[in-house]
């Protein structure tokens, strides 16, 4: 009597149709990743933007004047950004306002 021994192992065309759904499946989590990081990023400029706001309308109450439009000195002085003066969390670059509205100009960042 002649005993037959069955491997049990995965055939090539299953092997390919995994590492094709698994490919699928990361390439759909880092794409929801990197928006969602994007999106957090551009928050936080819009916070840092109102923050600025509200900080510039204060040096205007303290000192009677606005602050210079490249906001050099509101930022030397630590009482109004204790942790120095923010940059764009999405580009890296120095916030600015109009010297005319006294707003943050630019950081209108579109979606990547």
């Amino acid at each position: 009597m002649k005993k037959t021994v069955r491997c049990s192992a995965f055939s090539l065309l299953e092997l390919i149709a995994v590492v094709t759904i698994v490919g699928v499946i990361a390439w759909i989590v880092v794409a929801r990743f990197s928006t969602t990081a994007f999106d957090a990023r551009r928050s936080a400029c819009h916070t840092n933007r109102g923050d600025i706001e509200l900080e510039v309308q204060r040096w205007f109450r303290d000192h009677g004047t606005w602050p210079s439009s490249n906001l050099s000195d509101i930022g030397a002085d630590k009482s109004y950004f204790p942790e120095g003066l923010p940059t764009c969390p999405v580009d890296g670059s120095a916030y600015a306002i109009d010297p005319a509205t006294h707003l943050v100009v630019g950081h209108d960042h579109a979606t990547p």
